[in-house]
C-alpha cells in the first residue's frame, strides 16, 4: 500500500510538471525542475517516515532549493498565474506549518498559500516598470506562530516579451548636405530606442531601413547612417527631401514590432552656376543733361545660386570713353546700375558703346568654371535745352577806387550750346548787389559803375550775373563776378592816436618826451613811408626838436630843463606827416606837451592832470568814511537836541483854547481888587517861567531871555578854514577841508549841547 501511494504522489507531481513545462519557456524551467525534484525527494521522505510511523525530529539543514523564480510580464487569465511552490523538509503533516511571505509586492502583488507554500501572481506585471521583485519566506508554527526556521531570500524576475516598439524619441530630424556631393556621403545619423530587455532574446534588436527617399538616399542597418545614394544631386533642381526611415526589432524577423521616423534632408547651395545676362545688348538713352552721379541705366546677371554664392560685381572692360560712365552693383537687388563721371554733351557726342562684365564675387578657382558673363551696352545721347554756358565759371575784375560813373569795369561772356544758339541776356543778381552799386549791359554782359568807390570801406565786392535764353527764360545760368577796388592815394597819414605828452620841470635837456607814429587808410603796393616836419613857423622852435627813428616814427625831445608850470604850463608842437603816395598827401597833427611836477627819479607826481594821483589826494573810500562820521554825528546832536528839549518841557500842556474859570465863593463880600491879585494865571500854565527859566531878580528883566551866541571856537574854526582854501587852490584840497570843517563844527556843536 505505501508503495501504491508512492507511485500516485510520483504520478500527481508528473502532472503538474508537465503543465509548468507547457506555461514557461524552456530556458526558465532549470530552477523549477530542480525545485520538483526536491520537493518529490521530500516528499517520498515524508511518505516513508509516515508508513514506518517514525517521528519526525528538526534539521539545522533546510529541505527547500531555490534560487529565483520567473514569471512572464504582460500575463492575464482568469485565474492567478502560479509562480513557484515553497516547501520545507518539516512539513510532514504531523506539524501545523504555515508558510509566510514578506517583502517587494509581498500580499499585494504576490500570494502564498500559507499551507500549500504555492505563490501566485495577483496582477499583471510590465517588465519595463518593475524588473525584478525581493522577497523573504519562513516557515512558522501555525499555531504559535514561532519561527520554525531562519528567513530566507528570493528573487522573483518578470521575464520579458516583446511588447514594445521602437521608438525615434528625437525624430522629427534635419539634415542638410552640400549639392553635388559623393556617393557615400554621410548625411546624419538617427537613433531608435527599445524599451524590451536587450539581454534576453532579441526583443531589443533592431534593424533599420528606408520606406521612403530611395534612390536618393540610403541607410546603414545597423549604425542608421544616413547616406547620399545618388551621383550629381542639383539644388537648383531639388531643394529638400523627405526621407521615411524605418526601426524593427527581432533582428527585423517577422513577427517583430516596427517604429518610424521621418528626416528632412535639405541640399545646401554650392557655387555652381555662373552669372548670366538675361540678353546680350542693352539700350539705353540718356539725356545730355543729365546730372553727375545719376543712374542712367540698369543691367541684372542672373545667377541660380543663393546667398553670397549669387552676388556679382560689375565692370566695364571695353568701349570708348570708358570714364565717362562706371558701373556699380545694387546689394540688394544685384543689378549693375550705370552711372555718370562726367557731363554728356550731345553736340560732342551722341552715343557710346560699353562692354560690362558680371563676375562672381566667391568662386573656385580650380573648378575651371568661367563664373562670368558680358553683355554689350548701347547708350544714346538725347539732345537737351542747356542752359546758357559762362566761358568761365568765376571772373575776376579790378577798378580804381573814385573811379567816374560808368567806368566799364569788365565784361562777362556766356553762349546757349544747343545746336540752335539761341541769344542770351544778362542781368545782375540784386540780391548779391543791395546797393545797386553796379550795372550790366543786358546785351554784351558789361559790367559798369552805378556809384563812386572807396577803397578803404569794401576792397571786394561779389556779385552774381545771370545769362538767360532769349527764348526759354526758364534757362538760367550764374555766374560769380569778384571785383577787387585798387588803391588811390586819398587819405592823408595822422597820428595813430592823440598823443598827449608830459614834461617834467627837472627835466633834462635831450630828454625825449613823446614818441609819434602815424597811420594811414590807403594800403600802397611799396608799403608806407611817413615823413615828419614841424611846422615853417616852429622850425626855429626854442623848446622843443624832433628826431627821426627810421621806423616811421619819431621822438619829440626838449631843448632846455627851465620849463616851469608857474610860467607855463602847457605847450602845442603842431607836426606835418606826409606819406609817399602819388600824389603826397599830408596833414597837421597837434601834439600837446604839459608840464608837471615830478620826483628825483622822474615820476610825474603834479601836473592838474586827473589821469595822476597827488601825494594828499583823497581815495573814494576815505571819502566815505569821513562822511560816515560827521553823519553818525550830526545824528548825536540832534538826539541830544531832543532830549534837552523833552527835558525842559512844561508838565502843564498850554493850548491856544485853554479857558480856566476861577470861581470863588464867600459867604462874605469880597475883599475887591486885592481878591483879583490873589491867583496869576500865567503862572499856573508855566510855574517854571519863560521857556523854563525862572526870572532872577538880580538882573533885568530884558536881558533875562536873550539868544546865545555861538561860541568864539567854532569862529576860530571857520576863519582858518578860510585862510586854508584861499592858500590850497586844488579842488581835492578843498573838498578834504571842507568835510574836516564840517567835522570840527558837529564835533564843537555837540560840546556845547553836553555843557548845557
Amino acid at each position: 500500500m505505501p508503495k501504491r501511494s508512492e507511485e500516485m504522489l510520483t504520478d500527481v507531481w508528473t502532472s503538474l510538471m508537465l503543465v509548468w513545462i507547457t506555461c514557461v519557456p524552456y530556458t526558465s524551467m532549470t530552477p523549477i525542475i530542480s525545485q520538483s525534484k526536491s520537493l518529490q525527494t521530500g516528499s517520498t521522505a515524508l511518505l516513508r517516515g509516515l508508513v514506518e510511523g517514525q517521528r519526525i525530529l528538526s534539521r539545522a539543514k533546510r529541505g527547500w532549493v531555490w534560487n529565483q523564480m520567473f514569471v512572464l510580464e504582460e500575463f492575464s487569465g482568469p485565474d492567478p498565474i502560479l509562480v513557484g511552490r515553497l516547501h520545507t523538509d518539516l512539513d510532514v503533516g504531523s506539524t501545523p506549518i504555515k508558510y509566510v511571505l514578506a517583502g517587494e509586492g509581498a500580499g499585494t502583488i504576490f500570494a502564498i498559500n500559507e499551507i500549500t507554500g504555492d505563490i501566485h501572481a495577483m496582477k499583471r506585471l510590465d517588465r519595463e516598470e518593475k524588473a525584478e521583485y525581493t522577497l523573504t519566506a519562513q516557515v512558522t508554527n501555525r499555531d504559535t506562530d514561532q519561527p520554525l526556521e531562519p528567513p530566507s531570500e528570493f528573487i522573483i524576475k518578470v521575464q520579458d516579451i516583446n511588447d514594445n516598439p521602437p521608438q525615434f524619441v528625437e525624430g522629427p530630424y534635419r539634415a542638410s548636405v552640400p549639392e553635388t556631393s559623393q556617393v557615400g556621403t554621410s548625411v546624419t545619423r538617427v537613433t531608435a530606442t527599445d524599451a524590451d530587455d536587450p539581454v534576453y532574446g532579441n526583443s531589443a534588436k533592431l534593424v533599420y531601413s528606408i520606406l521612403e527617399g530611395q534612390p536618393y538616399f540610403s541607410i546603414d542597418p545597423n549604425t542608421a547612417i544616413i547616406k547620399i545614394a545618388l551621383h550629381g544631386m542639383d539644388r537648383e533642381m531639388r531643394e529638400e527631401y523627405l526621407v521615411v526611415i524605418q526601426a524593427k526589432d527581432m533582428g527585423g524577423h517577422m513577427g517583430g514590432l516596427s517604429g518610424t521616423t521621418t528626416v528632412t534632408v535639405t541640399l545646401t547651395d554650392v557655387n555652381d552656376n555662373p552669372p548670366k545676362f538675361s540678353k546680350s545688348l542693352y539700350e539705353f538713352v540718356i539725356p545730355e543733361d543729365l546730372a553727375i552721379g545719376q543712374p542712367g541705366g540698369k543691367v541684372k546677371a542672373n545667377d541660380r545660386d543663393i546667398g553670397e554664392n549669387a552676388k556679382s560685381t560689375y565692370n566695364i572692360i571695353d568701349g570708348d570713353e570708358r570714364d565717362v560712365f562706371e558701373i556699380t552693383t545694387d546689394a540688394q537687388t544685384q543689378e549693375g546700375i550705370l552711372r555718370l563721371k562726367k557731363p554728356l554733351n550731345f553736340e560732342t557726342k551722341k552715343s557710346y558703346t560699353l562692354k560690362v562684365e558680371a563676375a562672381n564675387i566667391r568662386f573656385d578657382p580650380n573648378s575651371g568654371a568661367p563664373f562670368k558673363d558680358t553683355a554689350t551696352v548701347k547708350i544714346a545721347v538725347e539732345d537737351s535745352d542747356e542752359p546758357p554756358v559762362f566761358s568761365k565759371p568765376t571772373f575776376v575784375l579790378q577798378v580804381d577806387e573814385n573811379a567816374p560813373i560808368n567806368t566799364v569795369v569788365g565784361t562777362v561772356t556766356a553762349r546757349d550750346p544747343d545746336v540752335t544758339g539761341s541769344l542770351v541776356r544778362y542781368f545782375i543778381d540784386r540780391h548779391t548787389d543791395l546797393e545797386r552799386q553796379f550795372n550790366v549791359n543786358v546785351d554784351d554782359g558789361k559790367i559798369t559803375l552805378a556809384k563812386p568807390l572807396d577803397r578803404e570801406t569794401d576792397m571786394w565786392h561779389n556779385i552774381t550775373v545771370t545769362a538767360t535764353e532769349i527764348r526759354n527764360h526758364s534757362q538760367i545760368s550764374r555766374a560769380t563776378v569778384a571785383i577787387r577796388v585798387l588803391d588811390i592815394n586819398d587819405n592823408a597819414p595822422e597820428f595813430a592816436t592823440e598823443y598827449e605828452a608830459f614834461l617834467c620841470e627837472n627835466g633834462k635837456p635831450g630828454q625825449v618826451i613823446q614818441t609819434v607814429s602815424a597811420v594811414d587808410k590807403d594800403d600802397p603796393i611799396q608799403g608806407h613811408y611817413f615823413e615828419y616836419r614841424l611846422i615853417p613857423e616852429m622850425l626855429n622852435n626854442p623848446n622843443f626838436t624832433i628826431k627821426n627813428n627810421g621806423d616811421n616814427s619819431i621822438s619829440v625831445l626838449a631843448k632846455h630843463d627851465t620849463f616851469r608850470r608857474q610860467k607855463q604850463e602847457m605847450y602845442f608842437l603842431p607836426i606835418i606827416v606826409t606819406d609817399n603816395g602819388n600824389p603826397p598827401m599830408s596833414s597837421t597833427n597837434t601834439l600837446t606837451i604839459r608840464v608837471c611836477g615830478c620826483s628825483r627819479e622822474g615820476i610825474v607826481q603834479s601836473c592838474n592832470v586827473e589821469a595822476y594821483v597827488l601825494p594828499i589826494g583823497l581815495s573814494m573810500g576815505a571819502l566815505i568814511a569821513i562822511l560816515a562820521c560827521i553823519i553818525l554825528l550830526l545824528v548825536i546832536v540832534v538826539l541830544f537836541v531832543t532830549l534837552r528839549r523833552h527835558k525842559n518841557k512844561p508838565l502843564i500842556i498850554k493850548d491856544d483854547e485853554d479857558v480856566r474859570e476861577n470861581i470863588i465863593r464867600y459867604d462874605d463880600e469880597g475883599g475887591g481888587e486885592e481878591d483879583t491879585e490873589a491867583f496869576d494865571i500865567a503862572t499856573l500854565q508855566n510855574p517854571d517861567g519863560i521857556n523854563g527859566y525862572l526870572p532872577r531878580k538880580d538882573i533885568k528883566p530884558d536881558l533875562q531871555f536873550m539868544p546865545r551866541q555861538s561860541s568864539a571856537l567854532n569862529t576860530i574854526v571857520f576863519t582858518c578854514f578860510l585862510k586854508m582854501i584861499v592858500l590850497i587852490p586844488h579842488y581835492r584840497c578843498m573838498i578834504c577841508f571842507c568835510f574836516i570843517y564840517l567835522f570840527l563844527f558837529a564835533f564843537v556843536s555837540v560840546l556845547q549841547v553836553i555843557s548845557e
